[in-house]
């Protein structure tokens, strides 16, 4: 596999932890309540993604196959949680 084909892969497969963590921050403001979150949207959308990466990499590593529909389950929850607690629950 070449570099390209690597780093193409590599993308493909942080997609959806990238656009969960950029879209939930965003989609914040929309939620009833206070915002009383002391985290800035760039730290929100760091502590997501990061947590969306290890659970795709759980994912793999446990499902032994990339893009399995359990592996986005436990990304979409992972993430709502920690939306969730950074707004202080």
């Amino acid at each position: 596999m070449g570099m390209l084909a690597l780093l193409n892969h590599a993308v493909n497969f942080a997609a959806p932890a990238f656009w969960l963590a950029l879209l939930l921050p965003w989609l914040d403001r929309f939620l009833p309540g206070k915002r009383n979150s002391s985290f800035s949207r760039r730290a929100q959308f760091g502590l997501i993604f990061m947590a969306g990466l290890v659970v795709l990499a759980l994912g793999l590593a446990l499902l032994g196959q990339d893009g399995k529909m359990l592996t986005y389950l436990a990304l979409v929850a992972t993430a709502a949680t920690g939306q969730w607690l950074m707004r202080k629950g």
